[in-house]
């Protein structure tokens, strides 16, 4: 699931995310199964709205991880 993200076009980080949901670039959303949830609660609705898939559940370290950043991530979206 996460290797999706390794070798792909994506953006990490909720403003990013926000701004390729809404304007249709998204391909698949993750989601950090430990963070805020009041956070992700908008990107959850948004990518509801405009059916873009989410997965929920890596954590905020492996989603760091699988986007080769040094810090976790709350969201990460793979682009199409």
């Amino acid at each position: 699931m996460l290797e999706e993200l390794t070798g792909k076009s994506r953006v990490v980080g909720i403003k990013q995310s926000r701004r390729a949901i809404s304007q249709g670039q998204a391909a698949k959303v993750f989601l950090a199964c430990d963070a805020d949830p009041e956070l992700l609660e908008s990107l959850a609705k948004s990518c509801d709205e405009n059916g873009v898939p989410v997965e929920k559940t890596c954590t905020m370290a492996q989603l760091g991880d699988a986007c080769r950043i040094s810090v976790g991530a709350a969201v990460a979206v793979l682009l199409k």
